[in-house]
């Protein structure tokens, strides 16, 4: 059985940092993309952040370009994503995924064509 689970929500201040990590079991990841996605209250879940199998490539949201770093460790089956910065409107529930296929797929996860989803972390940030 494959599970994405989320770690490292919380609740922060404007301007301050989390770190979100999301550990995959039953099915290693290391030659697929994976990536982050959120879903703010009342909003469509939207992409976030991508990264090549290899973690060679990655790519992000523009609202969140320069302020967060998404990377992998193949060794561990992880992905974690560095988040700085933050500001009120980067509150949402964070959704750690995978795709099955192999290679690097970012117009897919653009898209959200994820065939794994973990079950979110809540990031709040108060102003």
């Amino acid at each position: 059985q494959v599970q994405l689970v989320e770690s490292g929500g919380g609740l922060v201040q404007a301007g301050g940092s989390l770190r979100l990590s999301c550990a995959a079991s039953g099915r290693t990841f290391s030659m697929s993309t994976m990536g982050w996605s959120r879903q703010a209250p009342g909003k469509e879940r939207e992409f976030v952040s991508a990264i090549s199998d290899s973690g060679g490539s990655t790519i992000y949201a523009d609202s969140v370009k320069g302020r967060f770093t998404i990377s992998r460790d193949n060794a561990k089956n992880t992905v974690t994503l560095q988040m700085n910065s933050l500001n009120p409107e980067d509150t949402a529930v964070y959704y750690c995924a995978a795709r099955r296929p192999i290679g690097w797929a970012p117009a897919q996860a653009m898209a959200g064509q994820y065939d794994y989803w973990g079950q979110g972390t809540q990031v709040t940030v108060s102003s």
